[in-house]
């Protein structure tokens, strides 16, 4: 008999609805796949399908997209009628040149530090999941939540580039124009948000067993 704290939803044979939460028992003779909830007619699974093949596929797009991102100009700020495209460490060096350096620490932070750090936070969290790394759960938890979190803070820098834009140019000596890259950087920002979301979280537990 297994001890109470071993004791797993999974090993249990139930499962719950991703949609209205309800607790179900999963059946071991009926086709799983074809299991449906009786409450809100959602198909019910104990692990998502592909949950790491497709979080991998979308890990990975997201590092290719920050490529250019980096590369390809973000802005042209213009002062005094002169300027040039920049890219994101240019940009950020240009407002510290000017003493904008709240908002170059913004654009630094969340341009370059968080969406990478989001996504070597998911590879590291797919990579010891899929190879059972000798990591504990909850510190796997702990990673998967604090990926969430910082996540939320992914566009800061877009929002900061546009108010700087409004204010500059309520001004005649300067302006602010976006570039190629926040194309790519809004792309690479959505796609890595749906990268956490198809995360299955219930494999970390997995891993333990």
């Amino acid at each position: 008999m297994l001890k109470a704290r071993e004791l797993t939803a999974k090993k249990a044979g139930m499962v719950f609805c991703k949609d209205c939460h309800k607790l179900l028992r999963y059946p071991e003779t009926q086709a799983r796949e074809d299991l449906e909830c009786p409450r809100c007619g959602a198909e019910v699974h104990q692990r998502e399908p592909n949950s790491l093949t497709r979080t991998w596929a979308l890990v990975i797009t997201a590092f290719i997209l920050l490529i250019p991102a980096n590369l390809f100009p973000i802005m042209t700020f213009t002062v005094k009628g002169s300027g040039e495209p920049s890219t994101i460490i240019d940009g950020v060096l240009m407002m510290v040149h000017h003493g904008m350096i709240p908002i170059a620490l913004i654009v630094f932070i969340a341009s370059i530090c968080v969406p990478f750090l989001k996504l070597a936070g998911l590879a590291t969290l797919l990579l010891s999941v899929q190879f059972k790394w000798k990591t504990s759960s909850r510190q796997r938890t702990t990673m998967y939540t604090l990926i969430e979190t910082i996540g939320r803070w992914s566009m800061l820098d877009v929002f900061s580039i546009a108010v700087l834009g409004a204010l500059v140019e309520l001004g005649v000596l300067a302006n602010v124009k976006a570039g190629p890259a926040g194309t790519f950087f809004c792309a690479a920002v959505v796609i890595t948000i749906f990268a956490a979301e198809s995360f299955d979280t219930r494999l970390i537990w997995d891993a333990d067993e």
